[in-house]
């Protein structure tokens, strides 16, 4: 355990940096192939409506085990767990490195983000239980190794893509695996003794999950009947799910209770909002460079490091700047600067590419885009009471993180419907570009619903 005082015992050091191999490899991998999708459909012949399920089946899968996480730890142990699920994030990406089709590869995807979805809460978890009250300067210093993820994951993609098979994509995880698993035998303490178990609403996953799954899938093919019937079916399931939630209150897979506080309601919208605006802007964005503008591979990588860059600028400061100008502030400033960055990207779409004009748009863009995730994130947090933390945890995670995958899909075909329909790629990444605004507009208004400081009565 930790020492009480101001001094660091060096175990938590240890102990934190073997936990944020999780986290980070993770975001990098997810970063590396989000910023691919255009050169994986040219690669693999397919299209690009079906290719962005890399990312969206990789999100979904992330997001659909979030809910498991307390209930395997109290099973297994952080460890243990921990151990099998880099385990299996390692092979499975060994096995899309050896996909031979793009639906081989989906599938290869779905297997990593059941992995990986586990792997950010461990390590947050195992982070918070070493470091104890110190938690906050920990994480601090923890959170920038994983903010270089969006600047090093488009170098690394336009690297390998211009240089080497896009296998590589993948391949490259297997020696960071492998020192991580090493790391995580010699130094992660066992925990076997200190864990608990709790029940988990079985029914709830088994609506929620298929619900989620044939939604998303029927809302990439609303234009057929198939597309038609699962988006109804998934509907139903989702539908379902909610009404046996609103039955069994806080024994729910997500304890529904929680999203009528005004605070925590007005906070999961903006996550949402906000997390499907990032990754809708991450899989727009190199698709544009590459097919609309058409830059190389390795010219797309260097260009969007301005993202990350901006993203690096304003995620360190965000707790000074919260407590200096308030949570609604911070978080409306963050979205109107993600909101005008993103105007410029219109802009280039319309006018034709200028690289002075994407660099300064990329890095407010990064900028705004992490000035509203931390700030809502403590809103709902603070509007709590403290027992009701976990089940806050959980819920704001799952939402949060269908942002992603639901807001990729729905993007992906209208990016597609436009360039079948109108022929000319700069109108379809016009249109893409013009809804990806409303998209941040959207969220401007829900940061106008935070509060200005924490602690309004909790939910």
């Amino acid at each position: 355990m930790p020492a009480e005082d101001d001094r660091l015992d060096p175990r938590v050091w240890k102990i934190s940096a073997v936990a944020l191999f999780g986290a980070l490899l993770a975001q990098l991998d997810a970063t590396i192939v989000n910023v691919s999708l255009s050169s994986l459909a040219a690669d693999l012949h397919t299209s690009f409506s079906t290719i962005q399920w890399v990312t969206s089946g990789y999100l979904l899968a992330l997001t659909l085990v979030l809910p498991l996480n307390g209930w395997l730890v109290g099973r297994l142990g952080a460890k243990a767990l921990y151990l099998w699920c880099f385990s299996a994030f390692t092979l499975s990406s060994v096995l899309c490195g050896l996909a031979w089709s793009a639906p081989s590869l989906i599938a290869f995807r779905l297997l990593q983000g059941v992995s990986g979805g586990l792997l950010a809460p461990m390590t947050q978890m195992m982070i918070a239980r070493a470091a104890g009250r110190h938690m906050a300067r920990v994480a601090g210093y923890m959170a920038l190794p994983v903010l270089l993820a969006p600047v090093l994951g488009p170098v690394i993609a336009g690297a390998i893509l211009q240089y080497a098979s896009w296998r590589w994509l993948f391949l490259v995880n297997l020696p960071v695996g492998a020192v991580a698993l090493t790391l995580t035998v010699l130094f992660l303490p066992a925990d076997r003794g200190e864990t608990a178990t709790r029940p988990l609403d079985w029914l709830g996953l088994a609506l929620l999950s298929p619900g989620l799954a044939m939604f998303l899938y029927g809302a990439e093919g609303m234009g057929r009947p198939t597309g038609r019937a699962f988006l109804a079916l998934g509907a139903a399931g989702v539908a379902a799910f909610l009404w046996t939630a609103r039955r069994k209150g806080e024994a729910a897979l997500i304890d529904l209770a929680l999203f009528k506080g005004r605070v925590f309601g007005a906070a999961a919208i903006t996550q949402f909002l906000s997390n499907g605006g990032m990754f809708a802007g991450q899989m727009l964005i190199p698709a544009f460079l590459i097919q609309g503008c058409g830059r190389t591979p390795g010219e797309m990588g260097w260009m969007l490091a301005p993202l990350g860059l901006g993203m690096m600028v304003t995620q360190p400061m965000m707790g000074t700047l919260t407590d200096r100008f308030g949570i609604r502030r911070v978080a409306g400033g963050g979205a109107l600067l993600a909101l005008i960055a993103t105007s410029l990207l219109l802009l280039l779409a319309v006018l034709g590419f200028h690289l002075f004009l994407l660099i300064p748009a990329l890095f407010l863009r990064g900028m705004g885009m992490s000035g509203v995730g931390l700030p809502s994130m403590s809103a709902a947090y603070a509007s709590v009471r403290r027992p009701l933390l976990p089940m806050a945890t959980t819920s704001l995670n799952i939402v949060q993180r269908l942002g992603g995958p639901t807001m990729t899909t729905l993007f992906a075909s209208l990016l597609a419907w436009r360039l079948e329909s109108s022929g000319a790629t700069s109108t379809a990444y016009a249109w893409a570009f013009a809804f990806l605004c409303a998209l941040h507009a959207a969220t401007l208004l829900a940061t106008l619903r935070l509060p200005l400081r924490l602690g309004e009565t909790p939910a």
